[in-house]
């Protein structure tokens, strides 16, 4: 078994068409937890437009593993963990591998050991190409030194918890993923969906996938302290 220091750096890429400014306060969060470092990877809609085509993905890799071998000299444990919100989740799997995408070899797993994903997509019925696509090469936990978590959310649509957005979407959304519109979901993303197989993970009851699916998300203070606890509390 082995312990990850839970003081490492973090590097957080957000979810699709989210900008950097909605994961300040978790950043801001961690760091009273005694995180050396916390760093969000700067995307804006644009970026996010375009990673509807492999180089935008390429684009996007680019700035984490920037970010990465940044902190990563900070780093008491010489490692990094990353959190990926939604489609961040599915494109830090990417990131770990050894192989090339749009000719480059990012190896991410020689300086990360924890991934945590909160609402990711993983598998899906219907999944865009390129996200059906790491789910193809690097299924489940496909690197074995690393730590994968991942975090899923419950959310009821008749309770004061959801968005009206939620309200009128989630089926459709649900349906679309995993072809059951009656499943249970974080009003984007169902929770099967969201729980990476063979990871350590955490269902999260009254949990929005975002701040437009609800009042509460993975990002609000009520749920960061549960999650995060649950991700440094274990050895893997």
């Amino acid at each position: 078994m082995k312990t990850i220091d839970p003081q490492q750096p973090v590097v957080i890429l957000g979810g699709f068409l989210i900008t950097a400014e909605a994961y300040a306060p978790m950043a801001e969060w961690l760091k009273h937890q005694g995180v050396c470092d916390v760093l969000v990877v700067p995307m804006t809609r644009l970026d996010w437009f375009l990673t509807i085509w492999k180089f935008g993905w390429r684009r996007a890799l680019d700035r984490v593993d920037d970010m990465v071998k940044q902190v990563q000299q900070q780093s008491p444990s010489g490692k990094v963990t990353l959190i990926g919100h939604s489609s961040g989740g599915v494109m830090l799997r990417l990131y770990l591998s050894d192989e090339p995408f749009q000719g480059i070899v990012y190896a991410g797993s020689t300086r990360c050991d924890r991934l945590v994903t909160l609402g990711s997509p993983h598998q899906a019925a219907r999944a865009t190409p390129l996200r059906a696509m790491v789910d193809r090469r690097f299924p489940g936990c496909y690197e074995s030194g690393v730590d994968y978590v991942s975090i899923a959310g419950k959310l009821d649509l008749s309770s004061e918890h959801a968005s009206s957005f939620s309200r009128r979407g989630a089926k459709a959304s649900y349906q679309r993923a995993v072809n059951d519109d009656g499943c249970l979901g974080d009003g984007l993303v169902p929770v099967e969906s969201a729980l990476l197989t063979g990871a350590r993970s955490l269902i999260q009851d009254d949990t929005a996938h975002g701040g437009l699916f609800g009042d509460i998300w993975y990002g609000s203070t009520q749920r960061l302290d549960a999650w995060w606890h649950f991700v440094v509390g274990c050895e893997f």
